[in-house]
């Protein structure tokens, strides 16, 4: 797909890798799509990229993809509006880091609503006419974790496992239609991310620093990916080899070396 005049929708634009998004995008697209929750970002993000890109049309939609009736009613608003989205970008997620035993159930069913069911739904919703007009893309943003199972990070590893495996399918099955479809895998990346799935009093997972990738280079990975056609991107080189390391790795070396990690209640 090539981006230029795009009409591009980004969930989880406030902050991080769906802000970023929108910055490199901006000089691209015909107009944006910004969802988020947190309304007051997404107004200084929107502002910023008027004064910067004059001609393009920035909406903003506060809604919380955790509620179904936000979500319908987020779509309802893009038919009302007649605004034909070529580009989507899932990129609205949640995590939670501890063991599952003490998780709160709540937030567990916030990351599956977020991570699969309204990722599911935006796309259903909006691929019918990228189909009819042969002209799309969508920009699943998976991660690495979904890749193997992680104690720890139990559900959040799980549901991405989900969009990676949904973005394959849903690939093959758009094959010839002139919609591309491609995940975005990164592993670590310096947002707010960790700190938000931190539960209270315990303090942020960080990983590795040599498999940290900067939010810039994610997005324009990610982007290049998409407009090449490929199904699938893992940015950074040092991420990239762990990934086909362990992916080599049999499944019974890797249940021992899960049930060797260490513990996160």
């Amino acid at each position: 797909m090539n981006l230029d005049g795009c009409n591009a929708l980004i969930t989880g634009a406030s902050a991080g890798i769906g802000r970023e998004f929108a910055r490199q995008l901006a000089n691209r697209s015909r107009s944006m799509i910004l969802v988020a929750r947190r309304e007051e970002r997404l107004a200084e993000l929107r502002d910023e990229l008027r004064q910067q890109h004059p001609n393009l049309a920035v909406y903003i939609r506060k809604v919380d993809l955790a509620d179904f009736a936000e979500l319908k009613e987020l779509m309802h608003w893009i038919d009302r509006e007649k605004i034909d989205v070529d580009l989507l970008i899932n990129n609205a997620g949640l995590g939670d880091t501890g063991a599952f035993a003490t998780s709160d159930p709540i937030r567990n069913d916030q990351m599956m609503l977020v991570n699969t069911v309204a990722l599911t739904s935006l796309t259903r919703h909006l691929l019918p006419k990228m189909i009819a007009k042969r002209r799309g893309g969508i920009l699943n943003v998976s991660s690495s974790a979904g890749f193997l199972p992680i104690p720890g990070d139990a559900v959040y590893a799980a549901t991405k496992a989900y969009v990676t495996s949904f973005s394959e399918a849903l690939r093959a099955e758009l094959w010839r239609t002139g919609v591309s479809v491609c995940a975005v895998c990164p592993g670590p990346v310096r947002t707010e991310f960790q700190e938000i799935a931190a539960r209270p009093g315990a303090q942020p997972v960080m990983g590795s620093r040599i498999l940290f990738v900067p939010v810039q280079q994610v997005v324009r990975q990610a982007l290049a990916a998409l407009e090449a056609d490929l199904p699938l991107v893992i940015p950074g080189l040092a991420m990239k080899i762990a990934m086909f390391l362990s992916r080599l790795m049999p499944m019974p070396v890797v249940r021992l070396v899960l049930r060797l990690s260490p513990k996160r209640v």
